[in-house]
């Protein structure tokens, strides 16, 4: 499955409600459960993002589908990212001209 990495930053709501958290994290395994995929790794951060998901997905229009839900719920931004294993990066290389 395509992995995936959500780089979150809290909303003015999602910090101000941020106890919440748990919950909402939780509510996030299940979005991407629901759509087929599996979230495999969360980090809360230091920095420009408040937390770090790396997901996996069955594709894109899974993911983006995750991602509006959780996104509507108006606690986060999401900027999304798409990853690609390094076996798999290196043939994408090989295969320039």
């Amino acid at each position: 499955m395509p992995t995936y990495i959500l780089l979150n930053k809290w909303t003015e709501e999602g910090i101000k409600t941020v106890k919440d958290a748990p919950q909402r994290i939780e509510h996030a395994h299940d979005t991407i459960k629901s759509v087929g995929g599996e979230l495999k790794a969360f980090y809360f951060t230091f920095g420009r993002y408040d937390t770090i998901a790396v997901v996996e997905a069955p594709n894109d229009e899974a993911m983006a589908n995750a991602v509006l839900k959780i996104g509507s719920r108006g606690s986060a931004r999401i900027e999304t990212l798409k990853a690609f294993p390094e076996a798999e990066g290196y043939e994408i290389i090989k295969g320039l001209p």
